[in-house]
């Protein structure tokens, strides 16, 4: 797909798409001076900025589609943006574009107790459902760390995961049908009230997409009833690798745990300084696993995973002994970024997932990688579903030290793919990981994705930039690779 570039982002270029905007919004939301455009600048990931032409924040879905309207006529690309909590640079606003907030569609508009389904709004909070659904005994199950903020539109656009989506899946298994605006401004659905739809699974298309195929409106999520009960077991390790052996031991006896989550010993002193979740800061790495059912099933599922730990060489063991202690469990791993935070300047987050019998074999590289960067790197990380956090400590006021971390974080996704993974599990590509696209997948698929993404914006105007390279830019990226060495020829097969 051929994008035209859009006229460049200069005082008359704003003064012309804003006051487009201003004829179709109130005045309060179109933002056009720099102060107020800074808040949309980053996304978590804060090492990419960039403010917008112009922000519209839209109250209504008739004013969204005008603000689609707006970039049509004056063929000028959107950016969406929920909370703005993304770690790929998703939202990341373009120079030349309309920053399209949809914070203001905030409201859960229903919650069905009989067919076990809410509806909402894409900028409702995550936790916000369950917290609504919580009187009716129901809740939503996928739970990204950022859930107390984290949107339920981003969540759809990124596929999130969580610490629970092991057992209950990703968002793409958890929502039955979304509402959307495509660029040409119809209202449209995907996926449908009954558990299944006619034609065409275009709600998994749409899930993950990253806002370059449609504007989302509204989401209809599934709700489970909420267990009777749940205890986390938290094993130490001495040794890193035997931590993820142990990962792979566990999944490998059949049991399916609520959740399984490791973090290595920098990640664990981190948040035990910060959160004091009670985590044994003598053990190179700790698993966190959760069992949930009824009191019966979970006291069997709890002794099998104790026994199949303790084989994998666990040097300590704790059980949850009541709720509050398994929330503390879980309020650190859940505050592992932030902890993360507070003893580096900096820290890049990466987001790959990979076979989860590889987990010993990447970390022992993972290290390896960090001795040769001189980079500190915390392991945070999905086990179960072998969807790895690394956060790359660095210290952008160095020179040159954030082109080294980006290097780190590069050889990570590629080693996820070596090893028969990818280089996403949740977070989606955005900006951060378009180079790694070109690793991934080969020119012809590249091809087929332009296609799709033609076929739902012609004019290129959604989100343009994110997602999918084109492959000019793999073929930029291919011959990077070969001139520092990591390529023995110009012309392998993926290039």
């Amino acid at each position: 797909m051929t994008t035209a570039a859009s006229p460049a982002a200069t005082p008359a270029r704003q003064a012309q798409v804003s006051s487009a905007l201003a004829a179709c919004l109130p005045a309060q939301s179109v933002l056009t001076a720099r102060e107020d455009l800074l808040p949309y600048e980053c996304d978590g990931l804060s090492a990419y900025r960039q403010t917008p032409l112009v922000a519209a924040l839209p109250g209504t879905i008739a004013e969204a589609a005008e603000v689609l309207r707006v970039a049509r006529e004056t063929g000028t690309p959107v950016v969406a943006r929920g909370s703005g909590t993304g770690l790929s640079g998703g939202a990341l606003p373009l120079a030349d574009g309309i920053l399209l907030s949809l914070g203001k569609f905030n409201r859960i508009l229903a919650v069905d107790a009989l067919a076990r389904t809410a509806r909402a709004q894409p900028g409702v909070r995550n936790a916000q459902i369950t917290e609504a659904a919580a009187p009716l005994g129901l809740y939503y199950a996928p739970d990204p760390s950022s859930q107390i903020a984290c949107s339920i539109g981003g969540n759809v656009a990124e596929n999130s995961g969580g610490v629970h989506c092991l057992k209950y899946g990703l968002t793409v298994h958890n929502i039955q049908k979304v509402r959307a605006l495509t660029i040409e401004g119809d209202d449209v659905e995907f996926g449908g009230d009954a558990l299944d739809a006619p034609g065409y699974d275009l709600l998994a298309l749409v899930t993950g997409s990253e806002g370059l195929l449609a504007l989302l409106t509204e989401v209809t999520v599934k709700l489970l009833p909420k267990p009777q009960t749940a205890q986390v077991v938290m094993a130490s390790f001495n040794d890193v690798e035997a931590a993820g052996e142990a990962v792979a031991a566990v999944i490998g006896a059949g049991i399916v745990p609520a959740g399984l989550e490791m973090m290595d010993r920098l990640a664990t002193a981190a948040v035990e300084d910060y959160v004091h979740a009670g985590y044994d800061l003598e053990a190179e790495a700790i698993l966190l696993c959760e069992s949930d059912g009824t009191p019966e099933e979970v006291a069997e599922e709890i002794a099998k995973i104790e026994d199949v730990m303790r084989k994998a060489g666990s040097t300590g063991f704790a059980v949850s002994r009541n709720e509050a202690e398994r929330l503390r469990f879980w309020s650190g791993r859940k505050a592992a970024f932030p902890a993360v935070g507070r003893i580096s300047p900096d820290y890049y987050c990466i987001d790959g997932s990979i076979p989860r019998g590889a987990v010993s074999r990447v970390l022992r590289r993972i290290g390896e990688l960090s001795a040769q960067y001189g980079l500190r790197c915390a392991n945070v990380f999905h086990a179960g579903d072998g969807n790895l956090h690394p956060l790359i400590l660095y210290d952008a006021n160095v020179p040159g030290e954030f082109e080294k971390t980006e290097e780190f974080a590069g050889d990570i996704l590629e080693l996820s793919i070596e090893v028969g993974g990818t280089i996403t599990g949740e977070h989606g590509v955005g900006v951060e990981k378009i180079r790694q696209m070109c690793v991934q997948f080969r020119p012809a698929e590249l091809a087929q994705f332009h296609a799709v993404k033609a076929a739902f914006d012609p004019q290129g105007l959604l989100n343009p930039g994110k997602g999918v390279p084109t492959l000019n830019r793999c073929a930029d990226y291919g011959a990077m690779r070969v001139h520092r060495g990591q390529l023995p020829h110009p012309d392998l097969p993926r290039f």
